[in-house]
């Protein structure tokens, strides 16, 4: 295949709330651009993007998943990513990647918890972002409700370049305001062709006025533009298509479209604006990447000249080896090339490269600067883990990642099982960050951790089919976090004779309380102050960071603390083991000394129920000891904001079908930790 120009390149992320037809889009772009010929849909399980049997069956996205196409002589790399709280982690590590998004939205619920999450998420990465209010054929379409929301609660300007034609089950086509033009799509071939026509007489006056606020918009970043505008001259539409790019690319505002992708309208013009509003890769911001000693930072430039960089975004199981997606940020990577884990320093062939089409491989023989591919064959390798030229190691910023928050004890059902349990967990664990296990020293079971119910439970799904490891598990169980209440100080010694040779470390300890959501603070002398060497220092912060993890009182992790190493007594006499287990033991003495308590996660609910049943809900979810934040009515419903513990609302959905007569829903995703009651603490032995 003949490289692409980069600047004809787009790499962008398909982000929404869940059911707010992110798959439905994708699988209508994969046909009218020829990458298959017949489209699946996502309520028949045939979407080419959910391939996962899971994902076919529940009708939603587990995974995010790639694919490319062309339109209009650009290459498209696509990552179609889930829209449920539980698999954030498949966002967060997208965006990290990606030059560009489609935001989706629905235009009946608007922007729901999801939707705001994706949006941070994507603002935070500073990924240009384009719009498109999908569902306008249904009834309560209210588009401008939904603009009204993106100003309001996601604090974005958007530019409407499209004017509906027809409400809801009339909804026939749209006006391009640019271009000054009705476009109609065909119902005989599955909407791939259309029509161009003049705008309808009774829609002139509508369309002028909001070509005219559209032309507003796109002055602001074009002066020339700007004085032709107020002084009533005619603006061609290419020069506001220009000014919007540039506003787009800047972050200041988002094209929006109108379209109804289940009924095959406004598709084709997403496809445009995708190649001319979005960037190429060398349009994006500027890249930092750090020596592997953390000294010096340097900016990256996008070329195949420089050496590699690129950096690994997902790590999937593939057979029992490792299949990693890799963002070329600079240089090349050729099939059967050696690179580094600028971490970790090991050296590793990446064996083959592909570019994935969902789980189907197009192999390649060589990546390119802004390239995304797959490759088989490096071992040593995690999610946010930068590979690099051997003769040039690199670190490039990772990605956060979301602490889990529910937990689950598992047993395997047979001997059988029971062998293959924990090499099958590690192969998940390769593949999401937020998932974690750790064994019970009291019960002997397994404990699986993960951000919700659906999470977990697709995991022991997994086990089951992808392993062939049946397990019976446990009920859900808050993951708490430990917290102190008071500063420690505190002074370890630890001098032990291990297999003939002395150990010793002597070490200053001291622990001091932050506010919530700090998270955790570990400092440790500089190497000359010590008298330690680097190495060794950088072995005990990472030490250290690992106890708070583990957990002191309970085992569930430590946060909101700054841990402090003070002083390094008797450097002469330390050794490096020495060091790190008086580090730990001392943080697990202060720590009991510190009055240690728990914190709960809170979740953040919005609960959609008909105005009739309103009443009782907020009723039932006072008992749950849930604050409710507000209320708003939007298509003959009324929307519940409240906060509420995760400990109260395992099996809540039946509990609001129940109440609702099966006219509720919600979506809940974590909020923030906040301090335990006393029952749960007396429960703990905490009081």
């Amino acid at each position: 295949m003949t490289r692409p120009a980069p600047e004809t390149i787009r790499n962008i992320g398909i982000i929404s709330h869940i059911d707010a037809g992110k798959t439905t889009v994708s699988e209508r772009i994969l046909y009218y651009t020829d990458e298959i010929h017949k489209m699946g849909e996502v309520h028949d399980g045939l979407a080419t993007m959910d391939w996962m049997d899971q994902e076919q069956e529940r009708g939603i996205t587990i995974t995010a998943s790639c694919t490319s196409c062309r339109w209009r002589g650009h290459w498209i790399n696509i990552i179609d990513t889930p829209g449920h709280i539980d698999f954030t982690i498949e966002v967060e590590r997208s965006l990290r990647v990606l030059d560009g998004a489609l935001a989706i939205f629905s235009a009946v619920e608007g922007v729901q918890p999801q939707s705001e999450l994706v949006w941070h998420q994507a603002s935070r990465y500073r990924v240009p972002r384009i719009c498109l209010i999908n569902k306008m054929d249904r009834i309560g379409a209210d588009y401008q409700e939904v603009l009204r929301q993106v100003e309001e609660q996601l604090h974005g300007r958007p530019a409407l370049l499209q004017l509906p034609l027809g409400n809801e089950g009339e909804f026939r086509g749209v006006v391009d305001l640019i271009e000054e033009k009705l476009i109609l799509f065909s119902e005989q071939d599955q909407g791939r062709s259309f029509d161009i026509e003049e705008i309808p007489a009774e829609m002139a006056d509508e369309a002028a006025t909001a070509r005219e606020a559209l032309t507003e918009i796109a002055a602001d970043f074009d002066d020339d533009l700007m004085a032709d505008f107020l002084e009533g001259h005619p603006i061609e539409a290419q020069r506001i298509r220009q000014a919007l790019r540039k506003g787009t690319l800047d972050g200041k505002i988002f094209p929006v479209l109108l379209g109804s992708a289940l009924r095959n309208k406004g598709v084709q013009p997403i496809l445009d604006v995708i190649c001319d509003y979005l960037p190429a890769p060398p349009e994006g911001p500027v890249i930092k990447a750090t020596d592997v000693e953390g000294e010096s930072e340097t900016d990256l430039a996008l070329t195949d000249k420089n050496p590699l960089c690129a950096l690994a975004f997902k790590v999937v199981s593939d057979e029992g080896r490792k299949l990693t997606f890799l963002r070329i940020y600079s240089g090349t990577l050729k099939a059967g090339a050696t690179v580094i884990n600028s971490g970790s320093g090991v050296k590793e062939r990446a064996a083959r490269l592909f570019r994935m089409h969902a789980h189907k491989r197009q192999r390649v023989d060589e990546a390119f600067a802004g390239d995304i591919v797959a490759a088989t064959g490096i071992k040593d390798v995690l999610t946010g883990d930068t590979l690099c030229d051997p003769e040039r190691p690199l670190l490039l910023e990772s990605m956060q990642i979301p602490e889990p928050v529910i937990s689950l004890a598992v047993e395997p059902k047979d001997v059988t099982a029971k062998d293959k349990l924990l090499p099958s967990l590690d192969k998940l664990q390769w593949e999401d960050p937020t998932f974690r296990v750790r064994d019970d020293k009291e019960t002997g079971q397994t404990i699986l951790t993960g951000m919700g119910e659906l999470h977990l439970d697709v995991v022991v799904q997994r086990l089951a089919r992808d392993f062939g490891v049946e397990v019976t598990t446990g009920k859900p169980q808050v993951v708490y976090r430990e917290a102190l209440q008071q500063q420690v100080k505190h002074r370890e010694t630890f001098q032990r004779e291990f297999e003939g040779k002395a150990q010793f470390g002597d070490i200053e300890i001291n622990l001091t309380p932050l506010d919530r959501g700090s998270g955790i603070t570990i400092s440790v002398p500089d190497s000359e102050e010590a008298h330690i060497q680097q190495e060794w220092l950088n072995e005990l912060e990472g030490s250290l960071t690992q106890a708070c993890r583990a957990g002191i009182h309970l085992g569930y992790p430590l946060t909101d603390l700054e841990v402090r190493i003070t002083a390094i007594h008797g450097a002469g006499d330390t050794t490096e083991t020495g060091l790190k287990a008086a580090a730990q033991k001392g943080l697990s003495e202060a720590a009991r000394k510190g009055q240690p308590t728990l914190l709960e996660p809170i979740m953040s609910l919005e609960i959609t129920v008909p105005s009739d049943y309103a009443g009782s809900v907020i009723g039932g979810l006072q008992q749950k000891r849930g604050k409710v934040e507000g209320m708003n009515s939007r298509a003959g419903n009324e929307i519940i904001h409240a906060h509420t513990p995760l400990s109260e609302m395992f099996g809540y959905m039946t509990e609001l079908r129940s109440a609702t007569k099966g006219r509720g829903t919600f979506s809940m995703e974590f909020s923030h930790f906040d301090q335990a009651p006393e029952s749960t603490l007396k429960r703990f032995g905490l009081k």
